[in-house]
């Protein structure tokens, strides 16, 4: 296997391949010049990194940003409704972008208005709210609404507008209209001024099939018709996808609507779109609001309004994005310098994504079963029928579906950055994977949302894979694309290198309820440590005495896993029996800073929101966003220290004189902002200059250290806490989604056979803040607190586990290898929750407690069937 996928490598590597004679040979770069020098000098931020998502939004070059930055600082631009130089200066640079908007798509402004918005999706829903329609009634059957299924949501939610309009709405299979175009269906009435809509893209974002550009006169003219009713239609050409990478020539190709976005274009600005409306509909439009900029005259006390003459300025209500649309012309003229124009990409990313293509539809298992299942309606044979998109699914060598998110931690680890899910696009989706409606309602029931990584539900997957190519995509990066794949799927298991890997391991994905019977831990002796574990735990680690400081940030030993038997009073209480019986706690690990070291302690206290001081802090970016190991691995190296006795957190890091940090913030001083933590609000506060000028230093970059506002409440989400006794909400601190995490010995011990390595303490931190809950003593007294736990489920793991601890350095086949060896979903460990917490008395959690699994007969006093049945975790 590994023998084969070496062959395929070398084929990779060549490129100058035997293509059809009787095909013209394919365009590559753009010119004399190497296309490897203009990705370096243009986009430096790219090395390193291989950027597969062009269809979501391309990058920006860097002339054309330095080109804007230098426009801004040599004008004055005022606001284009004054009437002062600068303002006369904005106004007629807007207009000349107009001309060249409409230049750049073969037309003129005797044919098409530019209507700038906010987006694509603002066009669309201009066009919904201002199209001339017809409700039906008495006298009228009432205009149509149609639109492809193959369309993006913008599309679809036309018709809650058409709906509240008493508008009927029609989707159409692409199926259909193809036949129907056999049949040369049409209804032809020239009598019939009954307006109807049809929308279809240019090019599908999910799949990049280009559907004819014909269909615009053919449909105009009556000559195919959507759907068989008499009228006259109009003809929406949805160009986002398209334009990005195609020219378009609207001098041939009259659509009535066109509406696109920049940002596909050339990456920046985001945020400004466009309406290009041919000038024999504009009259047609009807408009109800009228804002600033749009009014010849009107009168605040009477019903007088008389709006301008010209279709832009009549639908730009207020103050337009003018320093965007300035932007748009530095764009144009920096994609024009550095490709020689739209024909030239559209031949260069047609030439990427065919090689692609025809590579990975090649790839197969040894046994011949395919390592992909591409999503496509074309044979990638033209650009006229196929844009640089392929959208996949990966398959195991039985022929099951990987899901995507899968797919995407693997290939971050790679760095590609690609696109997952349905990519706003369910018509598409459904029709390619075979997804009825009913089982997208299911789908709905059972957790799934747009944008989540459920990516399979009973085996059945929910989305797939899209990688895209842009102007500034290279071979480097389909054949980097090309061998993760092979990598990942092809390479034999036995020759992974393995290097060293541990993760905080509860910054991470959302429990599902899948696996949680596997809670039970295991009892361990620690009596046949190896040398290397002999070593380390002899480090000094958080114990008993309140002044320790010395902890030692390390993961937990692999020891001996034994068994042990039920007593009579544990059998009594409920205790499973077989693989789920009374454990001790081995190790205990809190993180006070958010996807920092992990801090070890033998004995600790519990709050409401967990370990005490547990994930507290957060290291935040110069725009205040959270940092985890995904962005900057080197958080690892950041070892906090807690001293309870003194109030402080010291933080130590190599190369950096340690710092303290206190535990509480100053009332008087503290200023509260708001940040979030997995779509969560949360109120924090800045720690302060001093801490954020030695993060900074460290990083290289601006940092500050944020702690959780102590008077804040972050309550859990309701699916953690609905079997929660009625009146109680757990509440947690910065952490991703439980309040603790249970791993089991025997698990990682068992993951290092699989890995065929030894390791030692201290390699693969998968622990995180505790094993599970503990009762204990508060400083001598006699006073014992019990912890109940609800288990909520799996961990899903994040590429997070791929960074060693010790380095920062990633090592993806950890990843990999968990992925194989859990049949894909890559789950380890539980998360638990207190259901239940009296703080009257002192509660603590320590090393060496016993822990019982406990089978609940019934949440909130209901029986229920055994596969619904939860365990609890009892210290």
């Amino acid at each position: 296997m590994a023998g084969a996928a070496a062959e395929l490598g070398r084929e990779l590597r060549a490129f100058a391949r035997s293509w059809d004679p009787s095909v013209p040979p394919l365009a590559y770069g753009y010119g004399p010049g190497s296309l490897r020098e203009l990705r370096a000098r243009e986009f430096g931020r790219l090395a390193g990194t291989v950027y597969l998502d062009h269809a979501g939004a391309t990058l920006f070059s860097q002339s054309q940003l330095e080109s804007f930055t230098s426009d801004l600082t040599e004008n004055i631009y005022g606001n284009p409704h004054s009437q002062n130089i600068s303002s006369k200066l904005t106004h007629d640079t807007v207009e000349q972008v107009r001309y060249r908007i409409l230049a750049y798509f073969h037309t003129t402004a005797e044919d098409y208005s530019v209507i700038f918005t906010a987006g694509s999706t603002a066009a669309l829903k201009l066009v919904a709210e201002a199209f001339p329609w017809v409700p039906q009634g008495p006298e009228s059957s009432g205009s149509q609404f149609c639109y492809l299924t193959d369309s993006h949501t913008s599309v679809v939610g036309m018709r809650n507008v058409t709906m509240a309009m008493n508008v009927m709405s029609t989707p159409v299979r692409p199926e259909d209209l193809w036949s129907a175009k056999e049949r040369r269906a049409s209804a032809n009435d020239p009598d019939c001024k009954l307006p109807h809509l049809f929308c279809y893209p240019a090019q599908s974002n999910f799949s990049g099939a280009r559907y004819p550009l014909s269909w615009i006169e053919e449909i105009k003219s009556g000559w195919l018709c959507p759907v068989s009713t008499l009228g006259k239609w109009f003809v929406l050409l949805d160009a986002a996808s398209y334009v990005s990478t195609s020219p378009l020539d609207l001098s041939v190709h009259q659509a009535d609507f066109v509406p696109i976005s920049f940002y596909k274009i050339f990456g920046f600005p985001t945020g400004l779109g466009a309406l290009l409306v041919h000038n024999r509909v504009a009259p047609l439009l009807r408009k109800t609001y009228f804002g600033g900029g749009t009014a010849s005259a009107y009168l605040a006390g009477e019903d007088f309004y008389i709006p301008r003459p010209s279709v832009a300025q009549r639908f730009e209500d207020g103050t337009i994005s003018f320093l965007d649309v300035i932007a748009l012309k530095h764009g144009f003229d920096t994609l024009e310098h550095l490709t020689g124009g739209m024909e030239n990409i559209k031949q260069h990313t047609f030439t990427l994504v065919q090689y692609t293509y025809e590579a990975l539809s090649s790839l197969q298992y040894p046994n011949g079963a395919p390592v992909v299942r591409i999503y496509s309606d074309s044979d990638f044979s033209s650009p006229e029928v196929q844009g640089p998109v392929i959208n996949f699914n990966v398959l195991d060598d039985k022929g099951n579906i990987i899901g995507y998110s899968q797919v995407d931690k693997m290939a971050s680890l790679y760095n590609i950055h690609l696109r997952t899910g349905c990519f706003c696009n369910t018509g598409a989706c459904q029709r390619h994977l075979g997804i009825s409606s009913e089982m997208v309602r299911k789908h709905f029931q059972a957790g799934h949302v747009c944008g989540d990584n459920m990516d399979l539900i009973d085996g059945h997957p929910t989305g797939s894979v899209r990688i895209s190519f842009g102007y500034m995509s290279t071979l480097d990066d389909a054949q980097a694309f090309l061998r993760f794949i092979i990598d990942t799927c092809l390479h034999s298991s036995g020759g992974w290198p393995i290097s060293q890997a541990c993760a905080d391991t509860r910054d991470s994905e959302a429990p599902s309820a899948e696996g949680q019977a596997d809670v039970a831990p295991a009892v361990v002796h620690r009596h046949s440590l190896s040398p290397r574990e002999d070593a380390l735990t002899g480090s000094r680690v958080w114990n008993n005495s309140p002044t320790a400081v010395n902890a030692a940030p390390v993961a937990p030993p692999v020891c001996d896993v034994t068994r042990i038997q039920q007593t009579p009073s544990e059998k009594a209480a409920g205790v499973l029996e077989g693989a789920l019986g009374a454990h001790v706690i081995t190790n205990l690990y809190l993180y006070p800073i958010k996807s920092c070291a992990a801090f070890e302690v033998t004995r600790w206290p519990v709050g409401n929101q967990g370990l005490l001081y547990d994930r507290s802090w957060m290291v935040v970016n110069h725009n205040g966003v959270c940092l985890s190991q995904k962005q900057e691995p080197r958080l690892c190296l950041i070892q906090p220290f807690i001293d309870l006795q003194q109030r402080i957190m010291v933080i130590k890091a190599k190369g950096m004189e340690p710092i303290e940090v206190p535990l509480e913030e100053n009332s008087e001083r503290a200023q509260i902002c708001q940040s979030k933590v997995c779509a969560d609000r949360v109120n924090t506060y800045d720690c302060g200059e001093k801490i954020s000028s030695w993060l900074s230093t460290f990083f290289g970059r601006p940092c500050h250290l944020i702690k959780q506002s102590s008077d804040f409440q972050r309550n859990a989400k309701k699916k953690h806490g609905k079997d929660q006794p009625s009146g109680t909400t757990a509440t947690l601190s910065l952490v991703n989604e439980a309040q603790y995490l249970l791993i089991n010995t025997s698990s990682i011990l068992e993951l290092h056979q699989w890995l065929n390595t030894s390791w030692g303490t201290g390699h693969f931190c998968m622990i995180s803040p505790s094993e599970v809950q503990d009762s204990g003593r508060f400083c001598g007294n006699a006073v014992f607190s019990f912890l109940t736990c609800q288990v909520l489920g799996p961990c899903h793991r994040c590429q997070m586990i791929c960074i060693d601890q010790q380095t920062g350095q990633r090592n993806q086949h950890i990843f990999q290898k968990l992925s194989e060896s859990r049949e894909r979903k890559v789950n380890f460990g539980m998360y638990l929750m207190h259901t239940s917490l009296d703080l009257s008395s002192p509660c603590f959690l320590s090393v060496g407690s016993q822990v019982l699994s406990v089978l609940k007969e019934n949440v909130e006093g209901h029986d229920l069937p055994a596969s619904e049945k939860h365990q609890d975790v009892t210290s």
